[in-house]
């Protein structure tokens, strides 16, 4: 095989159309764009408009609020820690926080702190340092001889 020899596979480069050659070339005089008017110009976007009647986005009620200063945590299952410490990426004897996970790719991304969750099960005797845990998490960190530590302060209950 020689360089003048290498091709690209067949229909992996697709040939742009040529507007604006002449009604007999298919795309010619307007260029498929229709006749007159704002869209039938450049740089025009109006996503959403509808011709000065209300928007559709705009006529449907909204409901509830987003909290823009709720944390979003890195949820983290016992099940799984376990599985990486089965695998060796975790080791259990170490004392386990956010960046020992994130290093070991246990959790993708920190976000905000991790938070572990008790689904699954746990066996070994772990010390975790993390921003919250569920009871039950905390419940079976201690009942496999572990200590789970809580970096977040818990939010203070309302007298009701």
């Amino acid at each position: 095989m020689k360089l003048n020899d290498l091709r690209d596979n067949p229909g992996a480069r697709k040939a742009r159309m040529v507007v604006g050659r002449g009604i007999g070339s298919g795309k010619g005089k307007t260029s498929g764009r229709g006749v007159k008017g704002q869209k039938a110009r450049t740089g025009v976007s109006i996503r959403g408009f509808e011709g000065g009647q209300m928007p559709l986005h705009r006529r449907i009620p909204k409901r509830g609020f987003v909290n823009i200063f709720a944390k979003d945590y890195a949820e983290l299952n016992l099940g799984r820690l376990q599985q990486a410490i089965e695998t060796g990426k975790v080791d259990a004897k170490q004392p386990i926080t956010a960046a020992t996970l994130l290093a070991a790719g246990v959790i993708a991304k920190s976000k905000d702190g991790v938070r572990i969750l008790g689904k699954g099960e746990l066996k070994a005797k772990v010390e975790l340092t993390v921003a919250g845990a569920s009871k039950s998490a905390i419940a079976a960190v201690e009942k496999a001889g572990g200590k789970i530590t809580i970096t977040t302060p818990a939010k203070k209950q309302e007298a009701a």
